[in-house]
């Protein structure tokens, strides 16, 4: 599967047993609610596939690895109802990877923010470069992590998620993120992460799958009501984003980076 716009991809390829899925955006990979149905779509085919071991979890380029939500697209939010729905998309995304039977590897090659944190968080096992720091930048604009939260707490725990949430204009360092839990293992390189990467998911493959779905399974107890709780999460950011402090501080973003 390739589906390709001139606003983003979203490619699904397999090379054996272990599957990849890529998506990027000329915007630092950030997240329009289109490609995040297309994301969506494909870590549901790749988990239904019975001939895939092991999902890679990727975005192209080399400096960012997601810059969350589209700031084009928050910018021409006018109703709460499409709101909730662009935030949904993220709320499908880590549903997918919860649903998902299979393990999937997080590459983060660069930088996270906001919903590429909520990405990295999803996903079962990240590895990561010295440069992939990590913001939780959607307070500074009136929003707030409310989405990406449950995953993101899930895997670092209510304190560090709380520090990263409230300093939402500050840059948390790869190594505090690995210290914290949301990656697993860092290099300094792009080239040792791919390596590591390749050798971990060959390993994976000769697993059994389903002793794997069971573990996986595991992995996401307790979080057998997050369709409810990310849609009224999602109900509220969509109402957060038409306030007008949100309004004025995506505009503000859109004119500095114009």
């Amino acid at each position: 599967m390739d589906i390709s716009t001139q606003e983003g991809e979203v490619a699904l390829t397999r090379e054996g047993r272990i599957a990849t899925i890529t998506f990027s955006h000329p915007s630092h990979n950030a997240m329009p609610g289109h490609q995040l149905k297309k994301l969506t779509e494909a870590i549901d085919e790749a988990g239904q596939d019975q001939e895939v071991a092991v999902i890679i979890l990727q975005s192209g380029g080399d400096r960012t690895f997601c810059a969350g939500a589209s700031f084009d697209e928050l910018a021409s939010i006018e109703d709460i109802q499409t709101g909730k729905q662009f935030f949904l998309g993220f709320a499908n995304v880590i549903l997918a990877c919860r649903r998902c039977p299979k393990i999937i590897i997080g590459r983060i090659q660069g930088k996270a923010v906001g919903g590429g944190v909520g990405i990295a968080a999803a996903v079962d096992y990240c590895f990561a470069t010295a440069y992939a720091s990590i913001k939780l930048s959607e307070l500074a604009v009136g929003i707030g992590p409310f989405v990406v939260g449950p995953a993101i707490e899930r895997k670092i725990g209510n304190a560090a998620f709380r520090q990263l949430a409230l300093r939402a204009s500050d840059w948390m360092s790869a190594e505090w993120a690995c210290e914290q839990g949301l990656y697993q293992e860092l290099f300094s390189n792009q080239e040792e992460l791919d390596e590591a990467i390749r050798a971990f998911a060959r390993k994976l493959e000769t697993y059994n799958p389903d002793a794997v779905a069971e573990l996986k399974r595991v992995f996401w107890e307790g979080t057998e009501d997050w369709e409810k709780l990310l849609d009224a999460r999602a109900a509220t950011s969509g109402h957060l984003v038409l306030s007008t402090f949100t309004r004025n501080a995506i505009a503000a973003f859109k004119n500095r980076t114009a």
